[in-house]
């Protein structure tokens, strides 16, 4: 039928279906839908796409255009389909941007961090956060897929001049990682962090390790209290500074004369069990329990920065620059002096096996390890009351 508004407005469902579409022969494509128990009419177009895909699109009711206008409607999209245009992939396009405006770097580092909670350590998880949240706060609201390179190297820039080269290179890395995620999951297509320049790139690596004089002196100079007891601990275990300044009373185990690194709190997410040396259990049992955190109420220690500062000033100014993780680099290094096997001595220091061997050996060699511990312990003992160091070194076969 040729439609007109008079024949429009007489317009209904036949008895027993439930919708119906009422062609216009004037207007080959062009017709009016209706549903059964509904007063709406609208306005439909069909026709066939270049790519060969039936395409359907309502372009109004009845109610709201009438007959003339819904024509020149009809005529101006079909004139844009015969010219290649599809709506439908024109309105998923559409869709898919202001997905992506709404998907910014505080809501994709929201998500990544979800994400990513159990498979991050504590302290690599709250400086993912700071890097995320705070050292790329410019760019929190500008959308993930629309950051550009030279954007992420003004703001490395920025933070190079207020932190410092080693913060520049672990932000970047953690930008990285999210952008890395990103594409994993279809969400972004590139990675902006590529190819923006790495702060720390050709400087040596740190090799510092003390000297027998030097282990003496900071034993010495870390006293007792809480910061003190730490770093003794740090250096008759090996242990990492949040390892230690965050332990809890439910790893240690007097009696046993045990700590347990949780996999949580560990770096490669695998538990640490150490049998300590009597020097470190000595240290645990002069601490009063006053919660859960053996240096702390609520949480562990964390003024590392202030309390180091203050004990470098307590050292002779002539002692070379240090940081507490160089104790952990003197305690695996003196472990091989001292004889121990490298495949022991890393395991002391929970390192993860690499290569066949950790696909072949799947031993923990705890006797070993409480072995090394034993004889660092000694070594150090003899150090500090200043006397030859009697330890046997253990000989190779």
């Amino acid at each position: 039928m040729k439609l007109t508004d008079r024949i429009i407005a007489g317009l209904v469902v036949p008895e027993g279906k439930e919708e119906a579409l009422f062609k216009d022969d004037a207007m080959p494509g062009f017709s009016i839908r209706m549903r059964k128990g509904s007063s709406s009419k609208r306005y439909y177009i069909q026709c066939r796409l270049r790519s060969g895909k039936q395409h359907r699109e309502p372009i109004g009711d009845t109610r709201q255009i009438n007959l003339e206008q819904a024509r020149k409607i009809a005529s101006t999209k079909f004139a844009e389909i015969r010219l290649g245009a599809d709506p439908a992939a024109e309105k998923a396009k559409a869709r898919a941007a202001d997905t992506a405006a709404q998907f910014t770097l505080a809501v994709a580092s929201e998500r990544y961090l979800a994400a990513k909670k159990e498979r991050l350590s504590p302290s690599y998880f709250r400086a993912s956060q700071r890097h995320l949240g705070v050292h790329f706060a410019a760019l929190a609201h500008r959308p993930l897929g629309e950051i550009k390179r030279a954007e992420v190297a003004a703001v490395l820039e920025r933070i190079a001049s207020e932190y410092g080269n080693f913060a520049v290179d672990h932000a970047r890395s953690t930008l990285s990682a999210l952008y890395g995620w990103a594409m994993g999951l279809g969400l972004v297509e590139h990675n902006p962090v590529l190819h923006t320049n790495k702060a720390c790139a050709g400087i040596q690596s740190r090799e510092r390790v003390l000297t027998d004089k030097e282990v003496v002196q900071v034993w010495n100079a870390a006293g007792d209290d809480r910061f003190g007891k730490i770093v003794r601990l740090l250096i008759l275990t090996g242990c990492r500074r949040d390892e230690i300044g965050g332990l809890r009373w439910s790893e240690v185990d007097l009696d046993a004369g045990t700590i347990t690194i949780a996999a949580e709190r560990s770096k490669n997410r695998r538990s640490h069990c150490l049998v300590l040396p009597q020097m470190a259990l000595d240290i645990l049992a002069s601490i009063p329990r006053q919660g859960d955190f053996v240096f702390g109420r609520r949480a562990g220690f964390n003024v590392y920065s202030h309390s180091t500062e203050a004990l470098r000033h307590r050292l002779p100014a002539t002692m070379p620059e240090w940081t507490l993780h160089d104790i952990r680099r003197t305690f695996r290094t003196g472990l091989g002096a001292l004889g121990v096997l490298p495949h022991v001595a890393e395991l002391a220091i929970n390192h993860a096996k690499k290569g066949l061997i950790a696909v072949y050996d799947k031993g923990r060699y705890q006797r070993d390890i409480t072995q090394a511990l034993a004889l660092w312990s000694a070594h150090v003992q003899a150090l500090i009351d200043g006397r030859a160091s009697k330890v046997v070194t253990l000989k190779r076969a």
